[in-house]
């Protein structure tokens, strides 16, 4: 009798439960396509704007972090004959990323890149891989693997959109690639560098951001360590996001009615506060006290080739900058 009654409550949990999922399955789905829905909107209004003031005044958010999906869909909207593929790294799961928009509002092909085997098996467990062109690969991305792991996978020479964020040697990673010719460029920097000096944190293969320093805040490269890196390999700076995280180049056999249609080439400095003490609890500094926190560490200053800390190099940030930390 007993045994029979649990094997009754159990089969109706399980009933239950299994609703439930079923109920929460078809919920997250209602939620995606209302997003997807908002943001082909947004996209569609983009195009009753011809002449913007900064890249901010294009901003929208559905699967980017901070508004690049706004800007990119822009920027694609002036360049109708580009490439229509892309290729994107340090994307962890994908959930939130540069290309995830672009992917499913037109229709892209691209290869994306990850170190975590379980962030790529995630991607490709969803629905949208099997629906769209898109290639995970799992992949540590360094200086010396990058051009055959782009190679391999079949997306060598013209690209539409290279997108590089890997939180750590990403001057590094992108000064080495040489098999691809994107259209737009989209390079992470790190906002507490400052806008002032040609800084990246010395190459390291290995490099990982919390080990590197507990407070997340030491890595990548300055702004203008990317915007020469990207001048040298041919590239239009048009300006960064507004809360200072990416940045945005165009080649510059492009750029012509990218740069005509903005009035002003602005960069911000960063507003995020996700510095971390010791234990990796979240301690919100602001503005230049998050540079004291890693101002003894050592950078690789590409002006003069000499490694030093970050403390000796002087003010970090151009007065415009200082003015709005």
């Amino acid at each position: 009798m007993l045994e029979r009654l649990t094997a009754k409550i159990t089969s109706k949990l399980d009933h239950v439960l299994n609703s439930q999922g079923h109920i929460f399955a078809l919920s997250r789905d209602v939620f995606e396509r209302n997003l997807y829905l908002s943001g082909q909107i947004a996209a569609r209004q983009l195009k009753t704007i011809n002449k913007i003031d900064t890249l901010a005044d294009v901003e929208f958010r559905v699967h980017s972090q901070w508004g690049e999906d706004g800007i990119i869909e822009w920027l694609v909207q002036k360049l109708p004959g580009i490439s229509r593929t892309f290729v994107e790294f340090g994307v962890e799961n994908f959930g939130e990323a540069n290309t995830r928009f672009l992917l499913r509002n037109r229709g892209w092909k691209g290869l994306i890149m990850d170190g975590t085997a379980a962030n790529m098996q995630h991607v490709q467990a969803e629905t949208l891989y099997w629906m769209h062109d898109l290639l995970a690969v799992e992949a540590f991305v360094t200086a010396e693997n990058i051009n055959e792991l782009i190679t391999q996978n079949g997306f060598a020479g013209e690209l539409g959109i290279l997108s590089v964020d890997i939180d750590g040697n990403d001057y590094w990673v992108m000064k080495a690639i040489d098999c691809v010719k994107p259209a737009i460029l989209i390079l992470e920097f790190n906002g507490v560098f400052g806008d002032v000096h040609e800084i990246t944190t010395p190459y390291e293969p290995s490099f990982e951001r919390l080990k590197a320093h507990h407070s997340g805040q030491y890595f990548g490269a300055s702004l203008e360590a990317m915007k020469s890196l990207a001048k040298e390999k041919g590239f239009t700076f048009v300006g960064t996001n507004s809360n200072g995280v990416n940045a945005f180049f165009v080649r510059n056999d492009l750029a012509k009615p990218i740069v005509s249609s903005i009035g002003t080439i602005k960069s911000w400095p960063a507003r995020h506060r996700d510095s971390r003490d010791g234990n990796g609890v979240l301690t919100f500094e602001r503005g230049e006290n998050k540079a004291a926190l890693i101002e003894g560490l050592p950078v690789h200053n590409i002006a003069n080739g000499e490694v030093q800390s970050i403390a000796s190099l002087g003010p970090l940030y151009s007065e415009e900058w200082a003015n709005e930390l």
